[in-house]
């Protein structure tokens, strides 16, 4: 699921994996949802930090309407 497509207004908790390996498969496997940040041009990854940030300002930007 996309970031974007994510229905942010519910509670929430967000898990980030790190950068080199992502998340654990028993972490995964525990998740409701699983979702990507979609990229554009020659980008193919994000430091985990601005993947935070850009996940928590979609987030509030979703509750605050």
């Amino acid at each position: 699921q996309s970031l974007y497509e994510m229905d942010f207004r519910q509670p929430i908790a967000i898990v980030m994996g790190s950068e080199g390996k992502g998340m654990r498969r028993l972490t995964r496997e525990h998740c409701d949802y699983l979702m990507a940040i979609p990229m554009a041009g020659a980008l193919s990854s994000l430091n985990v930090s601005v993947a935070t940030g850009l996940c928590l300002y979609e987030a509030v930007r979703q509750r605050r309407g």
